[in-house]
């Protein structure tokens, strides 16, 4: 599947793909995307054609907004915040930083966080049957983490994690143009150059040093549920 064929159009959304042809996923099984609270009812008709039946929100508790329009009655929304934001030795090295808004944090939060990683990947291997989506606010880096833990354990290449990473900042971009935010993408690209790289080999690198079958063990995963989770992913 091409990248414009994995880029879905669910309106009230702006970074929304199927992770379908990337490594061994097949098409429909995982979607990654931003918020969903802001769908419009048009926009859930289409996540619920597209044969999504679970939402994960990664977001913090706080995050979570008033759904603009119904959400459906036969999907099932599981909450799992991802961040840990408790562990503020963790984050008060990253909150509020540019690296915050790069992979360049990806590596350190995978190592420190494998429990919270784990317990997406079991709820993504023990949802009902049918598609699951699973979004933070903008779809770029918590949403980016967790693709490419999955990805990753799907067989996908570095090169193809990362370049996948690439296709949100356009997104994110318009994002913040139509709610009327501003958005520099000044402050990530000298925080990138300082650090002598760059966004894609940031999320390429920390794709690459992810041993993801051991990782997802040791963040608790059962070897049944990563035989269920290939399986639920797998064509």
């Amino acid at each position: 599947m091409s990248n414009a064929g994995r880029i879905l159009d669910w309106e009230g959304c702006f970074n929304v793909r199927d992770l379908g042809g990337l490594g061994g996923v097949r098409s429909g099984a995982l979607v990654r995307a931003d918020a969903l609270d802001r769908l419009t009812a048009r926009g859930w008709t289409s996540l619920t054609g597209h044969g999504v039946r679970t939402v994960i929100d990664l977001r913090n508790d706080d995050e979570a907004g008033v759904d603009h329009a119904p959400r459906p009655a036969d999907l099932t929304t599981v909450r799992i915040p991802l961040d840990g934001i408790e562990d503020r030795e963790f984050w008060d090295v990253w909150w509020g930083t540019a690296g915050f808004a790069t992979p360049a944090y990806f590596r350190p939060f995978l190592a420190r966080f494998p429990e919270r990683v784990a317990a997406v990947a079991a709820a993504v291997a023990g949802a009902l049957p049918g598609g699951v989506v699973f979004h933070c606010g903008l779809g770029r880096d918590r949403t980016g983490i967790i693709a490419l833990v999955l990805l990753r354990l799907m067989g996908a290449s570095p090169e193809e994690i990362a370049a996948d990473h690439g296709l949100s900042e356009p997104r994110v971009r318009a994002m913040y143009a139509a709610r009327g935010r501003p958005y520099d993408s000044r402050e990530i690209e000298e925080y990138t150059a300082g650090l002598g790289t760059s966004v894609h080999e940031l999320a390429r690198s920390a794709a690459a040093w992810l041993m993801p079958q051991e990782y997802l063990r040791a963040g608790g995963l059962s070897g049944a549920e990563l035989a269920g989770l290939r399986g639920r992913l797998g064509a």
